[in-house]
């Protein structure tokens, strides 16, 4: 019997981490809801080649290759995947057992339903909990507010051939592959409630693309599929100011100070 969703995680000199992200998982009750695939993307860490060494005389399906980024990395795994949904886990993160079942019942109760995400507790260098948003694609064309942590139907990554291997700078591809699968008509349900873990670290590899955040969204609005999401992303910024300068003393002065000439109008 196949899993129901394949949990995939990339690993590139992780070994610190990995065992905990495992754990996180195995520790489900229901052996039989998913498959864990690592794959190995080129690492040179002593330890972590020693454990992933170990992981797979444990039975783990282990993917080595050379390194070849992120993106990728997450495509050769979803290759293999045998479940209909799929999980991208970043290896020093940790899941939520209620994450798995609950992502599962939606599934396949709502076939309409496309990709499941939820809210995230922060852990390491940073404590706290972050709210997210039910779907608004707006807001999704001006900034990546769901985690590459989501699950989603493997015939949605299929359907747009998976996450972009070109991308200039890595840590950004699964916002252009949410933006992708939206305009294909993908539909998001928001579980309002912690789904997962994620770790803070200052060395991580999202906060070292901070700095070519404009490289990265040139190279997104500049797609020939995605070029109505640059005048989406625009509106909403303007739709954003607009609310800003209606709460603004200024606009409410001036509002006042115009209010008996329309008076006189009428």
């Amino acid at each position: 019997m196949n899993p129901k969703v394949s949990i995939i995680i990339p690993c590139y000199n992780m070994g610190a981490y990995l065992q905990e992200t495992l754990d996180s998982v195995t520790s489900h009750p229901n052996k039989d809801d998913y498959e864990i695939i690592i794959v190995n993307d080129g690492s040179t860490d002593e330890a972590t080649i020693n454990l992933l060494s170990e992981l797979e005389k444990k039975g783990f399906s282990v993917l080595n290759q050379e390194n070849q980024g992120l993106a990728k990395t997450r495509n050769n795994g979803i290759k293999l995947a045998k479940g209909n949904y799929i999980l991208p886990l970043d290896a020093d993160n940790k899941i939520r057992h209620n994450y798995i079942s609950n992502s599962i019942k939606i599934l396949q109760s709502q076939p309409d339903i496309d990709v499941v995400y939820g809210n995230r507790q922060h852990f390491g260098q940073e404590n706290k909990t972050i709210k997210l948003p039910n779907f608004n694609f707006p807001l999704l064309c001006h900034k990546n507010y769901i985690d590459a942590c989501a699950i989603y139907r493997k015939s949605i990554w299929e359907k747009v051939n998976g996450y972009d291997e070109d991308m200039p700078v890595m840590g950004y591809e699964d916002w252009d592959f949410w933006l992708r699968i939206a305009l294909q008509g993908a539909k998001f349900h928001h579980i309002n409630e912690v789904t997962f873990d994620y770790r803070v670290r200052n060395n991580s590899m999202l906060s070292n693309t901070f700095s070519q955040n404009k490289l990265i969204k040139n190279y997104i609005y500049s797609k020939k599929e995605l070029t109505v999401v640059s005048s989406i992303k625009d509106c909403f910024i303007n739709a954003n100011q607009f609310k800003h300068l209606k709460n603004s003393k200024e606009y409410k002065l001036g509002k006042l100070l115009l209010y008996p000439i329309r008076l006189i109008k009428k």
